[in-house]
């Protein structure tokens, strides 16, 4: 069954939308999914269904400025101000707090693509103790100066244009280069994955079809900086289990480059058990792929090792 509800937002104005996928009998785990950018929580239907069907109890929210958890059309891609990328954090944990209540004692596993990758990869340097695995997927990295760079530029267009202003050359640096490889096409998101199909749906649905705001980006900014670096693995806790899982095809990981690095990152810092997987023919949204029940079954599998 599938149910949708609103919490609190940590920004103190909007109400977080949020959906459960909830299993027929005994729950056997939980995931809990931190979705990407310009996108939300119910495009994970497919997959989160899957797991129901095998007594998993799957749920996630629509970020601020994504999907439901929006009150305007101003709002869409826009964080808060100062701290937009607290905010985040804090309404995943909240979603955390309130199912571990619902379900104390059980396998509570979490997962994060592309942005919900970065959320969740800040999200365990604090709250990463208790959880039973994590699941890192289409993730990517980035240096401190570029970051740093990226938000300089931020700041110049908020101050002339306001936080809610939406830059094309911002939007083109952040996401411009990721078709480069896939030219000549006819989308400009060949990028995301290889099925015409689910890129059809996609690139159909208005709610992947907005422009971030400068404030949206340099709050996402905010919060990949929190993990650059060799440091920041070493605040994860070391018996925790991780996953990474991405395309090997995915520009946003450079091509399993960036991926193996922060892989790297994080068995050099003493984590007893972190594991790599590059699906090879695959794009940035693995789940949407293909070869995706493959993928399906190799999370699950993953997951059910470490329950």
């Amino acid at each position: 069954m599938k149910r949708e509800f609103f919490y609190p937002s940590a920004d103190g104005e909007t109400d977080i939308h949020a959906v459960e996928w909830i299993p027929e009998g005994e729950v056997k785990a939980v995931l809990q999914i931190s979705h990407g950018m310009v996108e939300y929580a119910d495009r994970y239907d497919a997959f989160a269904a899957w797991l129901a069907q095998r007594g998993w109890y799957v749920t996630g929210n629509d970020h601020l400025g994504h999907g439901k958890s929006v009150t305007s059309e101003e709002k869409y891609g826009f964080f808060h101000v100062p701290d937009g990328n607290a905010c985040v954090i804090r309404d995943i944990h909240a979603l955390r707090e309130r199912t571990g209540k619902k379900y104390p004692g059980v396998p509570y596993f979490m997962l994060g693509h592309s942005m919900g990758s970065f959320l969740l990869r800040q999200y365990l340097l604090r709250y990463g103790r208790g959880l039973a695995g994590a699941v890192i997927m289409g993730t990517g990295y980035k240096g401190k100066p570029i970051l740093l760079a990226g938000q300089l530029l931020c700041r110049l267009f908020a101050a002339v244009k306001g936080w809610g202003y939406r830059s094309r050359l911002i939007d083109s640096l952040g996401l411009g280069g990721y078709n480069r490889k896939f030219e000549p096409c006819e989308s400009s998101r060949a990028w995301v994955t290889s099925d015409l199909e689910m890129r059809e749906k996609y690139e159909g649905d208005p709610l992947c079809s907005f422009t971030f705001t400068v404030n949206g980006y340099f709050q996402m900014f905010e919060g990949m900086k929190q993990i650059a670096g060799r440091k920041a693995a070493l605040k994860v806790p070391r018996t925790l289990p991780v996953l990474f899982i991405s395309g090997a095809q995915d520009p946003v990981g450079g091509f399993g480059k960036d991926v193996e690095k922060v892989y790297r990152m994080y068995r050099d810092a003493g984590i007893k058990d972190v594991s790599l997987k590059l699906c090879e023919n695959d794009r940035h949204e693995v789940l949407n792929e293909q070869d995706r029940q493959q993928v399906y079954e190799y999370i699950w599998s993953w997951m059910e090792e470490r329950r």
